[in-house]
């Protein structure tokens, strides 16, 4: 329907049929056919989230105000860092995320399906205008810059690692990401390798986690630090 907030607010049809586990949302916010029962569990806390995101959805869209997103952004500064960029370990850059992406991690981490004693109590705080706006105004700031390469050998292997994997199926060629998948050139390392690792023993959910548990689990320890090192040190663009 035409006015609908792109980015919070999705059709009711794609909800009915999430609710009814006819399809599954894999990492772009596109459909999947459902599979089995078990994965439809590991489900139930992302449809959990998507309720309460279509609450709003007869709601039209209004123009972000970045403005108001970097004013209400201020919170966010002490561990993710000035202008999105984080100085503290295992803390994500959110600079040059993708508009969705930051938008349904917070209502994730609003709604409970994403945990973390940090985030949670200061997603409680945003509203749905707040969520736009704090979305947009870190989809526009300059993603951070990668640090020279100090161990291409690494890097090599985690190119390979990338490949088999097929990230770039998800979060394109250049890593940028799209729609509702994270950017992940340029992020810190040990953050990514904290969410690799997270992802792969099941203890991160909301949103991928399911479709990024099973891209995780086949991965070694050494994969995974490849990885995370690749990425880190990929080109920003």
């Amino acid at each position: 329907m035409p006015g609908r907030d792109p980015g919070i607010h999705q059709n009711e049809e794609f909800l009915e049929e999430v609710m009814d586990c006819r399809v599954i949302p894999d990492l772009a916010g596109d459909r999947q056919p459902a599979m089995t029962m078990g994965v439809v569990g590991m489900r139930i806390a992302l449809v959990g989230a998507l309720s309460v995101a279509f609450l709003v959805v007869g709601s039209f869209a209004q123009a972000a105000d970045t403005s108001a997103g970097k004013e209400k952004a201020e919170m966010c500064a002490a561990c993710h860092g000035e202008g999105g960029i984080s100085q503290t370990e295992k803390i994500p850059s959110l600079a040059g995320q993708p508009d969705q992406f930051i938008q349904w991690q917070l209502v994730f981490f609003r709604s409970g399906a994403r945990k973390n004693e940090q985030m949670q109590p200061i997603a409680e705080q945003v509203g749905n205008d707040d969520v736009r706006n704090i979305g947009a105004y870190f989809a526009a700031l300059t993603p951070p810059k990668p640090a020279q390469d100090d161990n291409p050998d690494l890097s090599k292997k985690g190119a390979q690692a990338a490949v088999g994997r097929r990230c770039a199926s998800c979060h394109t060629d250049n890593y940028a990401g799209t729609k509702a998948v994270a950017r992940l050139a340029g992020q810190r390392e040990e953050y990514l390798v904290k969410a690799l690792h997270d992802y792969k023993s099941g203890t991160r959910s909301g949103g991928a986690g399911a479709a990024m548990t099973d891209v995780a689990y086949p991965l070694s320890d050494e994969e995974i630090t490849a990885l995370a090192h690749y990425l880190a040190h990929f080109p920003s663009s």
